[in-house]
């Protein structure tokens, strides 16, 4: 007891570990609060294992967009991974240097560009997406395979029901 005493007295009040701070209640009581905070973690954990690739997530959700929807409109790339389009060309720049996607013009619009992965995107892809999914089920370690399947679906639900809001216009 003396000991603690002449410490706290030499360093001043000791500030508990982070792990014993508990966060407000009131928060936790908030989804968004809750979904914002577990996106950080899991965001955190992809954006590194793609990095570890010399890539980042924007370079992964194209060319993962591109391997699901296969060739685009640059434009509509764009707007399906909810990109600024001008962003949206530097990431391409990237992935194209690189030898992962294409760019062509659209036969049937001479005036936009089509992107479609090379050959090389498409293994490239497939290989990050098997190090997303390990990221993802590091990420998710203490869910059950269940428990992971429902949050997917509650979380998609909320997602479509953005979408279809947006689409009707408002």
């Amino acid at each position: 007891m003396l000991r603690s005493m002449n410490d706290a007295q030499e360093h001043g009040p000791r500030t508990p570990p982070a792990a014993t701070v508990s966060r407000p209640p009131s928060l936790l009581a908030l989804p968004s609060y809750l979904v914002s905070h577990v996106a950080r973690l899991g965001h955190d954990a992809l954006v590194a294992e793609v990095a570890d690739h010399g890539l980042r997530l924007p370079h992964f959700a194209a060319l993962t967009a591109l391997a699901d929807f296969g060739p685009l409109p640059q434009h509509a790339l764009a707007d399906r991974l909810g990109l600024n389009r001008s962003h949206l060309v530097g990431y391409l720049d990237t992935v194209e240097e690189r030898g992962l996607v294409r760019r062509t013009r659209d036969p049937a619009d001479r005036r936009r560009q089509l992107v479609e992965l090379t050959p090389g995107g498409a293994k490239e892809q497939r290989r990050l997406l098997a190090v997303a999914e390990r990221s993802q089920d590091a990420f998710l370690r203490d869910l059950s395979p269940a428990e992971r399947a429902t949050l997917s679906a509650l979380l998609r639900k909320v997602l479509d029901a953005d979408d279809d809001r947006a689409r009707a216009g408002g």
